[in-house]
């Protein structure tokens, strides 16, 4: 297998502070990674380095073969999707869902005067029912609860068939119920031999969906561990990356943690 996505000794500093601190991390084909970290320890500076929107301060970035520096980044980012926090603010609320998809196409958030072929709409209205969205075509964005919102967001990731799949806390915000439907569908993709190599962040472990193959720990901006999550993520790592005693548990495919009792 090949690294669609290599960092080696990236770092990224603003206003004198190190975001991320020397992070090596490479991304191979058919790969499924969770990003976990607490707040603060740089996983959305470290996507943003990896979805080519920001630049390291130090360090190579080469993503599906392009070194950051010396590529195109327009043309490079078609090839990468990207669903974040970071788009919902960019994205038209009186758009319409498959509009939101579609503008994709163009790397665009919102419409203008481009023109889709039928071809364009059928795969929009496929990845739309992929992810629960079916029948809501026509609804507008700003319409939407967070968890439909999140869903649409993912379907326009997936609109140009990236190599490389970058998911910024998709399950950030939503209930219990719209949790795990988006982790029950996130699993559906993590499972998928012909999806892209994905790349997710979070803060639970329990958002971790079945399929996903590889861990990154960060903590104030370093890699702490890194590699198969049956052997990295584990009590002792969670607990020192969070910086408090935690339990781990397993249960089938899914994972759970909970700090220690006091006393």
């Amino acid at each position: 297998m090949s690294d669609v996505l290599e960092l080696v000794d990236v770092s990224v500093v603003r206003d004198g502070r190190a975001l991320i601190s020397q992070v090596s991390w490479s991304v191979a084909e058919g790969e499924r990674w969770v990003i976990l970290g607490p707040n603060g320890a740089g996983k959305t500076t470290l996507l943003q380095v990896a979805s080519s929107y920001l630049h390291p301060t130090s360090g190579t970035v080469a993503v599906l073969g392009e070194k950051l520096g010396s590529v195109d980044v327009f043309e490079l980012r078609q090839r990468i999707g990207l669903a974040g926090i970071s788009l919902l603010d960019r994205i038209p609320r009186e758009q319409t869902v498959l509009q939101t998809v579609l503008t994709a196409a163009y790397g665009m958030t919102a419409t203008w005067q481009e023109e889709y072929e039928a071809l364009d709409e059928s795969r929009a209205l496929l990845l739309l029912d992929r992810l629960g969205m079916g029948g809501y075509e026509q609804r507008t964005f700003g319409t939407l609860s967070e968890g439909e919102r999140k869903r649409t967001l993912i379907a326009r990731a997936l609109m140009t068939d990236p190599e490389l799949l970058l998911l910024d806390e998709p399950a950030a915000g939503l209930d219990l119920g719209g949790r795990e439907d988006l982790v029950r569908r996130l699993g559906a993709l993590a499972q998928d031999s012909q999806a892209p190599a994905m790349a997710m962040v979070t803060h639970h472990v329990e958002e971790i969906a079945p399929g996903f193959t590889h861990v990154l720990m960060l903590r104030q901006g370093k890699v702490l561990a890194a590699g198969p999550i049956d052997t990295e993520l584990t009590a002792r790592n969670l607990s020192l990356c969070f910086g408090l005693p935690l339990t781990l548990e397993r249960h089938g495919d899914r994972w759970a943690a909970q700090g220690l009792p006091l006393g």
